[in-house]
Formats: C-alpha cells, structure tokens, sequence
C-alpha cells in the first residue's frame, strides 16, 4: 500500500455489538426493552452495530445488488441522462468524484444514484420548495430496476422507524417519543459503486472521505469486498468487515446533537484495496423535515447546556449538502 494513511487494522466482530432486532416488533416490553439496552451500549460506544432479525428478504436483497450492478455498467452517456443535476431534488445518478465528503482531499472515488420518496410534481411540498421533495429519476434501460428500488426504499422504511422506537427505549424515553418523526420522513436510499483504488492514487484519495453521516441512522447493506474503515480513539482506523445477514447500522450528526454527543456519530471512510469493484446500499434515515433538532433534557447533567443551537431536520440536511458538493451542484 503506497500511502501509510490508507492503512487500518482489524477489528475483532465483538468489538462491534451484533444485536437481533426481531424483538422489536414483540408484545412483550421486557423484550423490547431489552433490545433497547442492548443499543443504549452499541450507541455510548462506537455508534456502530451490526443487526440480524430485519426481515428483509435475502431474494429482495440480491435483486437490490444485481441491479445496482446493472445500472453502473451501463454507458455513461445512458447514466448522465438521469444526472442529479437534472432533478428537482437531488435525485438520480452522481458521477464518478461527484462529492468530496473529507475536507481538504481529493473527491471521493464512487459513483452514486439518489433514490428518494416519490412526490409528485403537483405536491404541495414540491410546490413549496421543501428540500428533498420530487419525483425519482429512473434508467429507461432497466424496466424492473422502479419496482425493485420501490419495494426495497419502502421496507427499509418500516425498519428505521422500527429502529427508531428502538432508539428511544435506550435513552429510557417513551417509545412513541419519535412518532411525529417518523412521518412524511427525509429518506435516501443510495447506490453505491466503488471502482478498486488506484495502485497510484492521488495524494489522500479515497473511495471516500473521513466523515460523519449526516442524519440520525444508516443502515448499510454492503458486498464482501470490505473496504469501510471505522475511526476508533485509542486504535485509529480499523476495518468494519461485512458479516453475512445483517445490515450495519450506525448513527449520525442530528442524534448527537439529540443526546448532547453521549451517543456517537463516528467518522468513517471506504477505501476499497480489493482489487475488485465494491459496491454497497446504503439507507440513510433523517426523518420529518420539521422536526425539531434540539437537546433531550434526560441527556443535560445537572448544570450542563446543550452544546448545539436548535434547528431542524431540514435546516440541519440542506447545510451539510452544502459543505459537500459544489456550488450550484445541488438543488433546493
């Protein structure tokens, strides 16, 4: 490996909690609770854990995979038809070196598309300029690619609100505490495609960038090829290798600044030395748009303030696009 900054360890799988979530779709609280507890620790820790118990069908998972593939292969000229560019709402294919998440360093080496909830045109929202808000852009050449993204955005919808309930039991809140969050939710569903890293990379260049995510939590399906590396204190950067079944969820900015920085939102990069094509599908949950983003007052110690000012889901992911693509690259 030419460059000694690309470089990680190991990290053993107990150091990343795996947790089954089946439980939370239990009738018993005692279960739920324990699941809860089980994420309070994953969450005052690393802010990283593998889950099994999902219910996501491994066949529409396959078929998520195989036609991710599909798009990335097709001619450019077919994928720049649906640049992002051309979207109302971000929405649609991002080229190769499209974004550049780490500060100072080269654009990040992975071509992506955006896939959002469906909004018509004529929504109000759209009408009103909401962020986030409009139709999808979708490959002509792939008929099936639609309903499988479809099906796909919508059950990993159910699942981060399941999740979510599951967030609030380990701050020891209500379980409907993210209820009115978990509606008319900001949600992206993003494709993934790692070329291997160049034998000689520019200075710094990664698959991508050191950074934090910026919504509330990301579930991760990703290939075998590895590549993810974690930023862990005391250890530097460690890799967080695939494990068959399961997604890998970990938390962003708006929940610690929910939780005053007692829950994690660690940085994280790819750098895929597989020597193969990578790919990976990630989730990335933010919630209702007007939902306020402010302090939990059971996370203030006595005499403590919050060391974020209020704002709101909207507010929070329309400043951190800005801070990563380049002017005039994005929509409002």
């Amino acid at each position: 490996m030419s460059d000694p900054n690309l470089e990680a360890k190991s990290v053993q799988i107990k150091s990343l909690p795996m947790i089954d979530v089946s439980g939370l779709l239990s009738s018993g609280r005692v279960d739920r609770q324990a699941i809860g507890n089980a994420m309070r620790d994953a969450c005052l820790d690393t802010g990283f854990f593998y889950i099994t118990g999902h219910g996501v069908s491994s066949k529409l998972q396959n078929s998520v995979f195989n036609y991710t593939q599909e798009f990335f292969a097709l001619p450019i000229d077919e994928k720049e038809k649906i640049n992002l560019v051309n979207s109302l709402c971000n929405r649609g294919y991002e080229p190769l070196r499209g974004q550049t998440l780490e500060p100072g360093q080269p654009p990040d080496l992975k071509e992506g598309f955006y896939i959002g909830q469906e909004i018509a045109e004529d929504d109000k929202r759209v009408r009103n300029k909401k962020f986030n808000h409009g139709p999808n852009q979708w490959p002509g050449e792939l008929p099936q690619f639609q309903p499988v993204m479809s099906e796909y955005y919508s059950i990993m919808l159910e699942l981060a609100r399941a999740m979510m309930s599951g967030i609030a039991l380990s701050l020891n809140l209500k379980e409907s505490y993210f209820e009115s969050f978990c509606v008319e939710e900001l949600a992206t569903l993003r494709l993934l495609h790692y070329p291997p890293q160049l034998a000689n990379p520019l200075p710094g260049e990664k698959g991508c960038g050191a950074h934090t995510d910026f919504g509330t939590i990301t579930l991760l399906m990703q290939d075998d090829c590895g590549g993810l590396q974690l930023w862990i204190e005391g250890e530097g950067w460690v890799h967080a290798e695939p494990q068959p079944n399961t997604y890998l969820v970990n938390l962003g900015d708006m929940m610690a600044r929910w939780t005053n920085d007692q829950y994690r939102s660690t940085r994280h990069r790819v750098v895929n030395m597989s020597g193969r094509e990578r790919y990976s599908v990630p989730f990335f949950y933010m919630g209702n748009p007007d939902f306020p983003v402010k302090c939990i007052s059971s996370c203030l110690d006595k005499g403590q303030t919050p060391k974020y000012t209020e704002t709101t889901v909207e507010k929070h992911c329309q400043d951190m696009y800005k801070a990563t693509y380049a002017p005039g690259s994005i929509t409002s």
